[in-house]
This record gives C-alpha cells, structure tokens and sequence, in this order.
C-alpha cells in the first residue's frame, strides 16, 4: 500500500486521528511503528465492545507494525475515573493477575500471537522511586486535570476526588514514555489520557505519539454502550449458538454499525448490503463474528439451530442454565435475576404485552414460581432454563 491507502485502512472504523499529518511523517521514516494499546485487567472476560480496539491494533499488525497488548496491572490498582461519578474500588492483586491470565488467552482471538508484544505495565511502574513519582507528577497542573469532565463534573457537585485517581492519566501517559511508543490506541472515552501521553513524551524529550481513538460499540439494545452490568453484551467466550442468538436480536439500523467495527468488510461492501435483505444481511453478520471466535463450521451450525428455533418454535438445544436458590420467586424478579430481562420494570412490561413463556405456556400475570422444579423460560428471543 501507499501511504495514503495505509493511512486510509487504518483511518476505517477510527472516531478520531491526531494527527493525519503526524502519522504520514512517521509512516514516511519506513521503520515498524511501536503501536501500544492498555487495557486494565478489571472483569474476566472481554466483549465485542472491547474487540473493536483490539480491531484496530490488528490493522497495525497487517501493516507491519509492531503492536503491543498492555495489560494495565498497575494502573487497574487505581481504576480508571473515565466516565465514573464516583471512586472506583479498588481491586486486589490477586483479581488482577487472575483477570490478566485471562486476557493474554481471549486477545489472540484476534492479534497474531506471533507479531504480538505482551506487556505488563508493573515493570516499569512498581520500581519508581518517590523522587521519579514527584517529577512525573510536576510535568500537569491540577488546573489541567481538572479540565477532564468527569473529574470537573464531581468537583462542581462536592463528589468525592480521591488523591490516587489523579495518577491515572499520569501513569497511563507514563507507559507512552516508558514504551516510546509512536501510536497509542483507546476508545473515544479515553481521549483525555491518551492526550496527557502525547504531553508526558514532549516533557521527557520524546517525539508526541499519535492518538487513535475507535468508537463505543453500543450494546444489543442498540443505546446503551455494551456492558455487562447492563445485560447487553455479547461476550467473545460464549458458545457460538449464544453469540450467533445475541447478535440476531440486535436492532436492524445497528447491524452496519457492527459491520464497520468487527469486521474486515470494506466500506464499499457494506454499502452493497444495505441494498441486501435485512435478515439475511444479518444472518451473514452473525456468521462472520462468530467464525471469528469458534469457527466457519460453528457459525453455520448455530446459523442452523437459530433457525430451527425462530421458524418452528423450538427449544434450543444447547440451552443455557441458571440455578435458583431461593424456594419461590415472582416471575418478574426471577427475569432479571437469571438475565433475561435488564430491570424488574422491563420484566413487567413485557409480561404484560405477552411476551414470556413457561414452559410452552404464555404468562401474562405476576405469577410465584415453586422450587425445587425445573422450567423453560422464553422472553422473545431470549431462553433460559431454570432450575432449584
């Protein structure tokens, strides 16, 4: 490729590049770029939402460029403020090395485990003296941090600021300096730090890195961001029938969205399935992320039992399990509980228009559910076997 086609490649499914001009000057000097990308250990298990960064370190890859998978087990001492209206607690040693574990295996779903650099941020982080840590912290100004919104949002309302979460952007832009690295990847959210890297580099005589941001994958409901603590996610270990389900049950105006951010289709292509059948552009789009996680073969059995189980009514046969432990729970609450429906409100509502079954049965009224027993559950698309 030529420059401009590579800056191009990478450019597709990026919120934001700063700067275009800085990226052409180093692509110019013909030398792998040093690409890093951080995550903080804090949850076990990725999601489609963290996948879209991790897309976009593999483009680098493609290129020839060497990528590194930062795994942030200093820096998830701390936890990251972005986007929090309280302190984050803070988490143990042991989660964090137990979570880091996981990581390293799911990543290379993706990356090439071959081109792919592992790195810790411990190593360099853990043996700063307190003289290194005071001349890190003189290079920003509190007045700048508080710039950040959503550390400018708990000062303005009298939240809580502790001390530590200050350092957060410092060692993250820290790991820049450390790294020398040339791009540094995040999702849109994380602007604000990549940002402070680019100045922390300047301080300590480096040439500023280039920012890449990549977009928030919204989740299935097609508004919220995908998490799971709201129930929206499609998680990248999940069996390839539970993937290929979730990803059917997604908005139809969001299916391109995801086309764009997972997957390696071009823009021109995805243009031609806007013209396609919605369903069966959907169909194809659940194909190709699944294949992506398990394999071609899983993605057309799943494909198969998806069917089977839309058209004739059929209860899936890899059907997920949650065990009750309580002796009677109302069907509202038992919803939520076993994740088929994100809130006791949303429970009701959708009881109320008819759209769960027990057992084959339509429920319409708050009813108690008996334990110990065993029961299907089906909330328009969504199954559960529960059991106690």
């Amino acid at each position: 490729m030529t420059i401009e086609e590579q800056i191009a490649y990478l450019r597709k499914g990026m919120a934001e590049l700063i700067r275009d001009e800085d990226l052409r000057e180093r692509l110019k000097l013909g030398r792998p770029l040093k690409v890093k990308a951080g995550f903080d250990p804090t949850a076990p298990d990725l999601h489609l939402g963290h996948t879209v960064l991790i897309r976009k370190m593999k483009h680098f890859q493609d290129l020839g460029h060497t990528v590194t998978f930062l795994i942030g087990d200093m820096t998830g001492l701390i936890g990251d403020p972005t986007g929090r209206n309280a302190m984050r607690p803070p988490m143990t040693r042991d989660e964090i090395n137990a979570n880091a574990e996981t990581y390293k295996a799911q990543v290379f779903k993706i990356l090439d485990p071959e081109k792919t650099v592992v790195e810790f941020n411990s190593k360099w982080l853990e043996p700063m003296t307190f003289e290194e840590m005071v001349r890190l912290c003189s290079h920003y100004t509190v007045a700048r941090i508080l710039e950040r919104d959503d550390f400018s949002k708990r000062y303005q309302s009298n939240t809580p600021i502790s001390i530590h979460e200050f350092l957060y952007p410092l060692a993250q832009g820290y790991d820049s300096v450390k790294m020398q690295c040339d791009v540094e990847l995040g999702g849109n959210d994380q602007k604000f730090n990549l940002l402070v890297g680019r100045e922390l580099q300047r301080a300590y005589g480096l040439a500023p890195q280039i920012v890449g941001t990549v977009p928030l994958l919204e989740g299935l409901d097609g508004v919220e961001k995908m998490s799971k603590s709201k129930n929206n996610y499609v998680g990248i270990t999940e069996p390839a029938p539970v993937m290929f389900s979730k990803l059917m049950s997604i908005p139809d105006d969001l299916m391109f969205r995801y086309f764009e951010l997972l997957t390696d289709k071009s823009v021109s292509e995805i243009q031609q399935l806007r013209q396609a059948h919605p369903k069966e552009t959907k169909m194809e789009l659940a194909r190709l992320i699944v294949t992506d996680f398990h394999s071609r073969e899983d993605a057309e059995r799943a494909a198969g039992e998806w069917v089977r189980v839309v058209s004739q009514g059929s209860v899936p046969a890899d059907l997920e399990e949650y065990l009750v432990t309580e002796p009677g729970l109302r069907i509202d609450k038992l919803l939520v509980r076993c994740g088929l429906a994100a809130s006791g409100s949303e429970a009701q509502r959708k009881i109320k228009e008819g759209a769960l079954e027990v057992d084959g049965a339509r429920v319409s009224e708050l009813v108690v559910l008996d334990f110990p027993g065993s029961y299907v559950l089906r909330l328009g698309k969504k199954w559960k076997k529960v059991q106690g």
